[in-house]
């Protein structure tokens, strides 16, 4: 009988460790009501390695030999999330953690800071930004203390996220390998000087995506390499009138996250353009590529470390591409080259169909009005919503844009269609397309 109880409670031990070790963590989930009341600055950290993708495993601060799936030698990345005015988690995260570990063997560290970030007092939130920073900057140091490099690690901001990491950077000389930036926040960190804010030297490289520069984003260039999507203001698919609900606040800033997922999971990219405005971009005036050598512009997202060295040497740099509505959000670009016979000139806007093996791409180039003139080369930058692997065939649409004026015929005499990245030319001569 002793031997039986004996049995019996090792078992109970045995099934106890194991239920501890098998215990997945959660992203701490509050309420409106404890937003309201306002939350201290509590925070979380929840590590996720390829031996567990899915169950979060909570890290102390200061014994990081509890965790011996914590590999100091591989990348740590942090992902830090930013004002949580509702108090619910942020649907994305584990999405974010299991594109990063399907791209590297690495560390992920959701940064749960929840309790400090959940608040109807905004300005609070960005108080605690500065003490977030701290209490990460220690554990990064533990980190370093234990054999980390600090080359190695890898912070991800989103909003205020992007803050938190540049003040941590700050905290760390700027030794830290690399910050990302997603849409960093506008509101109350605009005019800073750079210890306010994040900046270039926080970090050994610095790219920065901006979405919602007219709203909640910030709109001045932050990093060695800032992305400007669609304009950095309205993203195509976001709602227009504030009858969307809440949607219309947080939408354009939160397709900053959207889009860096994106680039994760590879199903198309975004290639970017070095310019000085969105309305130059557009016009065709930026396309060229020459000074970052044979890998030409940069793509946005996860490997634009590619372009590193070059960026480095350029010091800041501006860039801007355009999106779709929805995923896959990549666009491809085209050199668009049209000479009419028309006897006069004709001004309006082009819509371009690509048609092969079944499918359709079309590019509206409609930003504003192009004049067309005889036996005059008019050249324009086409977007399309697809990449066709195989062209077969184009139509054009032309418009005035006003149905009260007459209608006219575009006479095209030749059309020159480029591909921006693959450079194989399509040429039609003698094709005419009405209005």
């Amino acid at each position: 009988m002793f031997l039986w109880h004996y049995l019996l409670t090792l078992l109970l031990l045995i099934a106890v460790r194991i239920c501890q070790a098998e215990r997945c963590e959660e992203f701490t989930d509050l309420d409106f009501s404890h937003a309201f009341i306002g939350t201290n600055l509590k925070i979380r950290l929840l590590l996720y390695t390829r031996e567990n993708v899915t169950c979060g495993t909570l890290v102390s601060h200061t014994d990081l030999s509890s965790h011996p799936q914590f590999n100091l030698s591989r990348t740590t990345t942090f992902i830090i999330h930013g004002y949580r005015p509702t108090g619910s988690p942020p649907v994305w995260f584990k999405n974010f953690t299991e594109l990063l570990l399907a791209k590297e063997d690495m560390n992920v560290i959701v940064v749960d800071w929840n309790y400090g970030a959940a608040n109807v007092n905004y300005f609070k939130a960005v108080e605690n930004t500065h003490l977030a920073a701290n209490n990460l900057t220690a554990f990064i140091q533990i980190m370093e203390e234990h054999g980390a490099s600090l080359s190695s690690i890898y912070l991800i901001g989103v909003s205020l996220g992007a803050h938190i990491s540049g003040f941590i950077g700050a905290n760390l000389n700027g030794s830290i390998g690399r910050i990302t930036a997603l849409d960093p926040a506008g509101p109350q960190f605009t005019g800073n000087p750079p210890e306010g804010r994040l900046d270039p030297t926080d970090a050994q490289f610095v790219d920065v995506l901006h979405t919602d520069i007219d709203a909640l984003g910030f709109r001045e260039p932050l990093g060695h390499i800032d992305f400007y999507a669609n304009g950095g203001t309205d993203q195509p698919g976001c709602p227009k009138t504030i009858f969307s609900g809440s949607s219309y606040f947080k939408c354009d800033h939160q397709r900053s996250v959207k889009l860096f997922l994106n680039s994760l999971d590879r199903t198309c990219t975004s290639r970017a353009f070095p310019c000085s405005s969105y309305k130059d971009f557009l016009d065709g005036k930026c396309l060229n590529c020459e000074r970052f050598g044979a890998a030409g512009c940069p793509v946005f997202g996860y490997d634009v470390t590619q372009w590193r060295d070059v960026l480095l040497s350029l010091g800041q740099t501006k860039t801007y591409f355009s999106t779709n509505k929805v995923c896959p959000y990549c666009m491809t670009s085209y050199r668009l080259e049209v000479m009419i016979w028309n006897q006069d000139s004709r001004w309006g806007y082009i819509t371009a169909k690509l048609h092969g093996n079944g499918k359709e791409a079309v590019a509206t180039i409609d930003h504003r009005a192009t004049q067309f003139k005889k036996f005059t080369e008019t050249k324009l930058f086409a977007q399309f919503d697809k990449d066709l692997q195989s062209v077969q065939k184009m139509s054009l649409k032309f418009s005035n844009g006003n149905v009260l004026k007459p209608k006219y015929k575009l006479r095209v005499l030749r059309i020159r269609l480029t591909h921006l990245e693959r450079k194989r030319g399509l040429s039609v001569d003698m094709m005419f397309f009405s209005r």
